[in-house]
C-alpha cells in the first residue's frame, strides 16, 4: 500500500511539473488565437493541455455553434454579394469606427492586403494565455464569449458595453477579439506587435521612450490566408473627433498608404456631424470605392459628377435614437434599390447598403513609402511555428434563424421590424449635391412635446411632494412642542400629587 501511495504521489508531482513547465513556455500568436477561438492549437503547443479542461471544451462548443450560424446566415451571403458587386477591389482598406470587427471587413473585402481599423477601445496587451494562472483561463474565456454576443447576433458592437467587457479580465483590449475573428476566418497569425504612431504618421514600438500624449496606440498583425499571401492588419485605439484624427498621427499614417476602399457601418451617424469633418473629408478624397450603411457619409456629400451610387436594400430612416439624422436624399436614392439577403447595421431586418465608386481616379493620392518595419514590443518577438490545420466541428444543420423582439439590444428596442412598410418616394434623376439642413420629423416633434409634458408633470409632482413634506414637518413640530410643554410643566405636578 505504501509503495502504491509513493508511486501515485510521484506521478502527480511529475505531471504537475510537466504542466508547469509547459505553461512557462511561450505560445505562438497563432496557437493563442486558435485556443481563444475554440480551435485546437498545435499538438506541441503549451496550450494543448488546457484543451482537456471541460471549460475550454464547452467554450469551443459554444463558438462552433455560434460561428456556424453566422457563417450560413451572414458571411456566406456577404461573400457572394461582394464577389458579384465589388469587382474592382483595392489592396488597401480603411475601416474607421470599426472596433475589432475583422469578421465583416474580411467578408466584404477578402482581397485587401493592408487593413487599417480604428476605434475608441485600446488594443490592450498581446494576449499571453500560457502565462495566465490556470484558474483565470475559464473566466476569461467566458467574458470573451459574452463580449462577442452583440456582433454575432446583430453585426455590430455596442459601444456602451465594449469598454467594460474588454477590461473585465486578463484578456483585455481588442486584440483577443481580433484573434478570435482571424482564427475563425481561417487566417494564420505570423507576428503580432504593439505599436504607436507619431504625428507625422511614422510607426514606432509602443514601449519606445517619449511619444506624444495624443499618439494613437495600436497593434500590427501579420497574417496569411488560404491563398498563402502575407497580409497586414493595423488596429489603432484613438479618438478621431475634432483634431484627434490628425493629432493622433492616424491621418498621416493612412495618407501614406494612398487611396483604397473604405467601409463604414453602425457608426452612430458620427460622419453626419462637424466634429468628424476631417475623417469624412479623408474618406471622400482617398476612397476609390465606399461601402457604407446610412450611418456613413451623408448622401448629400457624394457628388454624382464624381461618384457612381448603387443602393441596396431599404432606407427607412434612422432608429429613433438618431431620428434627427434622417436623409431625404437617401430616401429618394433608395426608392429603386436592389435587394440584399443578409442583415447589417442598426436595421438588421431592413438593412441598407450604398456602394459609391469614384468615376475619376486620376487625381487620387498614391501610396508613399510603406510603413517601416516595427520591432515587436514586449513580451518579445513571437516565435514562428508551422501552423496546424484549423479543426472545426461539423455542426448539425441549423434551423432558420429567427429574431424575436425580446433579443433586440436595449438601444434598438424600438427599431422597426420586417412588418414596417417601406416608404416609397418618387425617383429623381440626380441627388442634391449640397448638404441639407436636417429638419425635425413628425416623430421627433411628437417626442419633444411628450418630453416637455412629462417634464412639467415631473416638476409639478415634485413641488406637490415638497409642499406636503413641509406641511407634515410643521405639524410634527407643533405636536412635538406640545409634548415637550406637557413634560416640563404638567408632569411634575402629577408626580408631586402621587407623592402626597
Amino acid at each position: 500500500m505504501v509503495q502504491i501511495l509513493k508511486t501515485a504521489l510521484a506521478a502527480f508531482v511529475s505531471t504537475s511539473l510537466v504542466a508547469a513547465a509547459a505553461q512557462a513556455q511561450t505560445a505562438t500568436a497563432d496557437d493563442t488565437a486558435k485556443f481563444l477561438a475554440g480551435l485546437r492549437p498545435a499538438a506541441d503547443s503549451p496550450l494543448a493541455p488546457l484543451t482537456q479542461d471541460r471549460s475550454w471544451q464547452a467554450h469551443a462548443e459554444r463558438f462552433n455553434s455560434a460561428f456556424a450560424r453566422v457563417e450560413s446566415h451572414q458571411l456566406q451571403p456577404i461573400r457572394a454579394w461582394s464577389r458579384a458587386k465589388l469587382t474592382s477591389p483595392s489592396p488597401v482598406l480603411f475601416y474607421f469606427f470599426s472596433g475589432p470587427d475583422f469578421l465583416y471587413a474580411n467578408s466584404f473585402f477578402p482581397n485587401a492586403t493592408t487593413i487599417v481599423m480604428a476605434g475608441l477601445e485600446p488594443p490592450g496587451p498581446v494576449p499571453d494565455v500560457a502565462g495566465m494562472p490556470r484558474g483565470a483561463v475559464s473566466s476569461s474565456l467566458g467574458n470573451l464569449s459574452s463580449s462577442l454576443s452583440s456582433i454575432m447576433n446583430f453585426s455590430f458592437f455596442q459601444t456602451k458595453d465594449m469598454r467594460r467587457q474588454f477590461q473585465a479580465t486578463r484578456l483585455s483590449g481588442t486584440l483577443p477579439v481580433l484573434y478570435v475573428f482571424m482564427a475563425r476566418s481561417g487566417k494564420t497569425l505570423r507576428d503580432v506587435s504593439r505599436i504607436r504612431l507619431n504625428e507625422d504618421g511614422t510607426v514606432e514600438p509602443a514601449d519606445a521612450p517619449g511619444g506624444s500624449p495624443h499618439a494613437a496606440q495600436g497593434a500590427k498583425i501579420v497574417y496569411v490566408g488560404d491563398d498563402g499571401r502575407e497580409k497586414t492588419l493595423y488596429y489603432f485605439g484613438t479618438n478621431v473627433a475634432g483634431t484627434g484624427f490628425k493629432q493622433s498621427g492616424l491621418a498621416a499614417f493612412a495618407d501614406h498608404l494612398g487611396s483604397g476602399d473604405a467601409f463604414v457601418k453602425s457608426a452612430s451617424y458620427l460622419l453626419h456631424g462637424g466634429d468628424f469633418s476631417d475623417i469624412r473629408n479623408f474618406i471622400l478624397t482617398h476612397a476609390r470605392t465606399l461601402v457604407q450603411d446610412d450611418t456613413g457619409v451623408p448622401v448629400a456629400f457624394l457628388d454624382q459628377n464624381k461618384w457612381q451610387l448603387r443602393p441596396f436594400g431599404h432606407y427607412i430612416g434612422p432608429i429613433s435614437l438618431f431620428a434627427h439624422n434622417y436623409q431625404s436624399a437617401a430616401a429618394r436614392l433608395f426608392a429603386h434599390a436592389e435587394p440584399i439577403d443578409f442583415g447589417l447595421g442598426y436595421h438588421w431586418r431592413n438593412p441598407n447598403l450604398l456602394v459609391a465608386s469614384r468615376t475619376d481616379t486620376a487625381d487620387m493620392p498614391v501610396a508613399s513609402a510603406a510603413p517601416a518595419p516595427v520591432v515587436a514590443a514586449k513580451p518579445g518577438p513571437v516565435p514562428l511555428a508551422k501552423p496546424a490545420p484549423i479543426v472545426t466541428a461539423q455542426p448539425a444543420p441549423a434551423a432558420p434563424e429567427t429574431h424575436e423582439p425580446a433579443t433586440t439590444p436595449e438601444m434598438l428596442a424600438d427599431a422597426p421590424t420586417d412588418a414596417t412598410p417601406v416608404r416609397k418616394v418618387p425617383a429623381i434623376s440626380k441627388v442634391i449635391e449640397e448638404p441639407e439642413t436636417a429638419q425635425p420629423t413628425t416623430a421627433h416633434k411628437r417626442w419633444a412635446s411628450h418630453h416637455k409634458a412629462s417634464a412639467n408633470k415631473h416638476w409639478a409632482s415634485r413641488h406637490h411632494r415638497l409642499a406636503s413634506s413641509q406641511k407634515a414637518h410643521a405639524k410634527h413640530k407643533a405636536v412635538r412642542t406640545a409634548r415637550v410643554h406637557r413634560q416640563h410643566y404638567a408632569t411634575p405636578f402629577f408626580w408631586f400629587g402621587n407623592w402626597r
